[in-house]
């Protein structure tokens, strides 16, 4: 409201007032009331009157209506809302986001809570005399609802106790993210970039060329800033030379190269009868181009890993036994230790197929095969962090427990997510997993639906190892670009903010959809039952559409579920989100895709296409760009 506006409000009301006062007076000499009776001759005289005072009043609306207009901004047709309204700080719709490099992810800066955490890291390292501990327990298929600290545990059969307690004293993120498929997820932990940039769009399967080689990754910038790196368990980023743990920054790799369903399907008579009631099949699969053992990668061997035990029906029933007590003797071996860890711990559980041991069989009130691997998982990770105790370094330790993407729905018995798809797709149950961020001492405890992306784990432990922010770029190629972003800030500050505005999210090559707050704008998808209406559907068995109309919209927050467009009806929210999401396309043709492991496809996106179509559709996107400029 302008400072003269209930000045003209008394301004305009006194005309008002006289109009009124004229009418009422030539109503009653014409009604003959009163005093007024037998006047007839007033007339011509009141006529005049009330027409110099209908003058004076339009004059005033003339004047004062545009200024009273003005006082019903925001409200609706009734009149003003009396509501102020609240500001959400986490929200970032309106914020605008700044790149550190130009190889980099832009973020929302917060350099008071930057300062705060720096002050608590230093305050720690003058502490300890060393850098800090990170540990990285990533499960297998575990879906947004299967842990008790997301509403699953004990209400779906698989109590998690261990989980809910470091949770609950813990950063516990609602909004975390994979991508839709293990290798993909596996590769953008490591090299903080997402599948388009690491080039790795799908699990590589039965010995598959393709993987990690050649890109920059965690732990090979870790060990050069003193950290002693172990991975254990599931690998499947590769079974090449330059894919091998020991060529892509381990000190030591105990685990399988591969998936675990690869080395036991074609053997069990239930699942795969065409293959093991088959000698000439079964012996395909015996002498197949694939490791079928699990094995020990050092440096000390460049060109291949060390066998093991062979991994059959019985042997796969132990791995996860065998992985905790070789993380154990890891953490025991670091016990007074002058340098810092990374470890890396990926759980067999809870990939198909599930075979619980005698020990774990049952254990679960739901007895499901898939429930009683939750529970012996939660079991390990109790353990690990028993041990981080034991030794001395749970204050020194930054704890990351998440799953590689949503449940495998094709196959039951599975997990439990709220949201609609599933592994393999880019819908919310697809990429939303669980994730909680644990640092005794260090983190305060809280809950947060902000977005954290699995690239930001790489950048967010380089700034513990030394590198934040924009520093991280020196230890890249400027022709790589980062995806993820430094989130030390928001999980170190006690009451720390997300630097990611913004959540492009990819399936197989394509670019798919992006998020913003609650608002998520989808261009490409999977429809899971397009193809097969019978039977499980899911990530895998869809038809995937690559066009829409343009508007489909979700508001994640009033429908997760992701079945209710509402693009046209919120065209402010649409529009920023239209702005980001170009934004990013151009950054794909200046940092183009790599496609080392991918789907056989008849639709290109639009970054992958012929040379001379790529160069046209870059030459367009300069003069007309894509939705209004961003940043």
């Amino acid at each position: 409201m302008c400072p003269g506006c209930a000045q003209c409000s008394r301004g305009l009301n006194r005309p008002l007032k006289r109009l009124e006062a004229e009418i009422d007076s030539l109503d009653r000499v014409i009604r003959g009331d009163g005093p007024h009776a037998n006047r007839l001759e007033e007339l011509p005289m009141k006529r005049r009157a009330l027409a110099k005072s209908c003058a004076v009043a339009i004059l005033a609306l003339t004047i004062a209506g545009p200024a009273l207009a003005q006082e019903n901004i925001r409200g609706d047709t009734t009149g003003p809302t009396t509501a102020p309204g609240y500001s959400h700080p986490e929200q970032y719709m309106h914020v605008t986001p700044v790149a550190p490099a130009d190889n980099m992810y832009p973020v929302v800066q917060h350099p008071e809570q930057d300062k705060q955490a720096d002050e608590k890291l230093a305050a720690l390292a003058e502490k300890t005399g060393k850098k800090p501990n990170i540990l990285i327990f990533l499960m297998d298929d575990v879906g947004w609802m299967d842990p008790g600290f997301n509403g699953g545990g004990v209400a779906v059969g698989n109590a998690t106790p261990e989980m809910d307690k470091f949770a609950s004293e813990g950063l516990l993120l609602t909004s975390a993210y994979s991508t839709p498929s293990c290798s993909p997820s596996r590769a953008t932990i490591h090299t903080g970039q997402n599948p388009l940039h690491h080039g790795i769009l799908r699990p590589p399967m039965y010995g598959e060329p393709g993987g990690l080689d050649g890109a920059t990754t965690m732990p090979d910038l870790l060990k050069k800033e003193g950290y002693i790196t172990q991975g254990v368990g599931k690998w499947h980023m590769g079974e090449n030379v330059g894919s091998l743990p020991q060529n892509t920054g381990y000190d030591d790799y105990v685990g399988f190269l591969g998936v675990s369903d690869m080395y036991t399907e074609w053997r069990d008579v239930y699942f795969n009868p065409e293959v093991a009631l088959s000698p000439e099949r079964f012996k395909m699969m015996e002498k197949d181009n694939f490791d079928h053992y699990e094995v020990h990668c050092t440096p000390a061997d460049k060109k291949k890993c060390e066998n093991g035990k062979l991994i059959d029906l019985e042997y796969i029933k132990h791995l996860d036994e065998h992985w905790l007590n070789t993380s154990l003797a890891f953490l025991e071996k670091m016990k007074g230790s002058k340098k810092p860890f990374y470890l890396y711990h990926a759980t067999r559980g809870c990939h198909f197929d599930n075979y619980p041991s005698d020990k774990w069989a049952g254990k679960s009130m739901a007895r499901t095969v898939y429930s009683d691997c939750m529970v012996q998982m939660d079991y390990v990770f109790g353990k690990l962090m028993d041990k981080l105790e034991e030794i001395g370094e749970a204050e020194n330790t930054l704890v990351i427990l998440t799953s590689d993407n949503g449940p495998e729905c094709e196959i039951p018995p599975r997990g439990r997510t709220p949201f609609r798809g599933c592994k393999g797709s880019s819908w919310e149950g697809g990429v939303r997993v669980p994730t909680f961020v644990y640092w005794k001492g260090m983190i305060k405890p809280r809950r947060s639906d902000q977005l954290f992306d699995f690239a930001d784990i790489l950048p967010t432990a380089l700034h513990l190892a030394g590198y934040p922010g924009a520093k991280l770029a020196e230890l890249f190629p400027k022709s790589t670009y980062i995806d993820g972003v430094d989130q030390a800030g928001f999980l170190v500050a006690d009451d720390g903010l997300s630097a990611r505005r913004s959540r492009i999210y990819t399936m197989n090559q394509y670019y798919s959809a992006i998020r913003i707050d609650e608002f998520k704008a989808t261009v490409t998808g999977e429809i899971e039952d397009g193809i097969m209406k019978r039977g499980y559907t899911g990530g895998f068995s869809g038809s995937i559409f690559t066009d829409t109309g343009g508007a489909v919209i979700v508001n994640l927050y009033t429908n997760p579920q992701e079945d209710v467009s509402v693009g046209i009806r919120h065209i402010p929210m649409a529009v920023p989100l239209g702005q980001t999401a170009g934004w990013y396309l151009k950054e794909l043709f200046k940092y183009p895709p790599q496609f080392k492991i991918g789907f056989m496809s008849n639709n290109p996106p639009a970054y992958d296409i012929i040379p001379e179509a790529k160069m046209g559709a870059k030459a367009w996107l300069r003069k007309h760009g894509f939705g209004r400029p961003q940043f």
